[in-house]
């Protein structure tokens, strides 16, 4: 199956984005497209860390449990998830970019069912909605790291 990975500008420091994009907690409430998220394991976000994400995908709900799987604070964090016969691996790195941050986001799908297996000559077809579903939930959460700036200046 293909690999998608975009490069992204967010405005703000590392950790500031960094900080907006791994509070999975609130995501729910950032996202348009995420209805709802329903942590299952207790505590700070971290290595471990496991939750329920419902979210609209093909104009249909759809709920997969996730884990993150790598977490390095201000770094990079890794979200896994097995869904419809397949592993989805979804890596997020941040890095110093002049004002703000530049988000490198890369999801690998490995099919791991017979079924999902003969059906990865047409994944090319969801590729571009899933990008597309990256880069609309990378904008909304800019908006919130602009918030906080804004705030932060204003204070």
């Amino acid at each position: 199956m293909p690999s998608i990975e975009l490069v992204h500008h967010a405005p703000g420091p590392v950790d500031q984005v960094f900080e907006v994009y791994s509070d999975i907690s609130k995501a729910a409430e950032r996202v348009e497209a995420i209805r709802e998220i329903e942590m299952l394991t207790p505590g700070p976000v971290g290595e471990g860390t496991r939750f329920r994400e419902t979210r609209v995908v093909f104009k249909r709900e759809a709920s997969e449990e996730m884990e993150l799987v790598e977490f390095e604070p201000n770094r990079a964090y890794t979200i896994a998830c097995f869904s419809c016969g397949a592993e989805y691996r979804t890596r997020y790195d941040f890095e110093p970019d002049g004002e703000g941050t530049r988000v490198t986001v890369r999801m690998n799908i490995t099919p791991k069912s017979l079924f999902a297996k003969l059906l990865s000559p047409l994944s090319f077809f969801m590729t571009n909605t899933m990008k597309k579903c990256l880069e609309d939930d990378m904008i909304a959460l800019d908006r919130v790291v602009s918030e906080s700036e804004a705030r932060t200046a204003s204070a």
